[in-house]
């Protein structure tokens, strides 16, 4: 049980210090729309990064029909945290104030004959969000600052990260807790109509043998 336990918070640990980054390449066609989802949890800084892949040489300018509409949005689209028209690239950050599913909408704009857009999208959350090699200087106690600041930065999200996948995991307990009850319950009840069919059946046999004189 120990080891089983021990290998567990391994396993967790493994999992919050993997990198937490959504990564990809798509294609959208003109007129439509294509969302990509991610699981934040409140408190966590996410920042997010696209542009639309030039098909011409990267000299040329994209074509004009190479445009798109972005929309970032909260859980249940409550909240619309991003919103950019007729963008070739761009970027969005912010801090998550609530635990669930945030979407990441892009939708290409109408153009006729149809074109195939390839957007590249970089969507980092939590630990990874915090690119601190960008912002130190050369000086060596500058940086030393900031390696301990990212230091800092990554034990509190592991920590929030730590408490987030506990109470899933408690939500989780008591959502099997309650599943099982409701089957334990389900089972009594099929034995009890079954068993209730079983009694009528042999009923209505006697019955019928009584009224044939079987019997």
């Amino acid at each position: 049980m120990d080891l089983l336990r021990q290998s567990s918070i391994l396993l967790l640990i493994l999992t919050f210090l993997s990198p937490k980054t959504l990564s990809m390449r798509y294609e959208v066609h003109s007129g439509q729309m294509k969302c990509i989802s991610e699981d934040i949890h409140a408190k966590s800084m996410t920042v997010g990064k696209y542009f639309i892949v030039n098909p011409n040489d990267e000299h040329h300018p994209l074509p004009a029909s190479h445009k798109i509409t972005v929309k970032v949005m909260s859980p249940e689209a409550t909240t619309m945290l991003h919103e950019a028209d007729n963008m070739e690239s761009g970027q969005f950050s912010f801090t998550a104030s609530e635990n669930g599913t945030y979407f990441a909408c892009f939708t290409a704009v109408d153009h006729k004959p149809e074109t195939t857009l390839t957007i590249d999208f970089d969507w980092r959350s939590g630990v990874h969000s915090n690119d601190w090699s960008k912002v130190v200087k050369k000086s060596q106690v500058e940086m030393m600052e900031s390696s301990v600041k990212s230091l800092l930065d990554t034990i509190v999200s592991i920590h929030e990260e730590m408490y987030y996948m506990y109470e899933r995991g408690e939500e989780m307990d008591e959502l099997n807790r309650s599943t099982n009850s409701k089957m334990a319950w389900l089972s009594f009840l099929s034995l009890v109509v079954c068993l209730s069919v079983a009694g009528f059946q042999f009923w209505h046999l006697k019955t019928f043998f009584e009224k044939k004189k079987l019997i």
